[in-house]
């Protein structure tokens, strides 16, 4: 299955179990030799392999066990700033974001549903 925006994020999460459920088998690992090598219990590992919700770092660890940690780095790009970004801050790095017009205008005032 290909991740996409179309997925729920359990049927996300399950895929992603699965995958490293695949990965652990490919480097024939039992669950408890890769738990053990990540530093998590074998019960998160076999959590996360059924696509259930767990911690980031442990991900982390899996990844790292497996030697794999370098698929984080597709997965969140380093933001580099435009050329005209640098022009425009003088080389200052933004701290924040800023809406657009577009995204503050509502189109109708909120009102209850007994008024019209």
């Amino acid at each position: 299955m290909d991740i996409s925006h179309l997925h729920t994020d359990t049927a996300i999460l399950e895929e992603l179990g699965r995958r490293l459920a695949r990965m652990r088998v490919r480097y024939n690992l039992t669950q408890a030799i890769l738990a053990e090598q990540a530093g998590i219990s074998k019960p998160t590992l076999e959590r996360i392999e059924a696509g259930r919700d767990a911690q980031v770092s442990s991900l982390i660890r899996i990844l790292r066990a497996l030697d794999i940690l370098d698929v984080l780095d597709s997965l969140i790009p380093a933001a580099k700033a435009s050329p005209m970004e640098r022009l425009k801050t003088g080389g200052k790095k933004r701290k924040r974001a800023s809406a657009s017009p577009k995204q503050t205008k509502a189109s109708k005032p909120w009102s209850w549903r007994d008024e019209v």
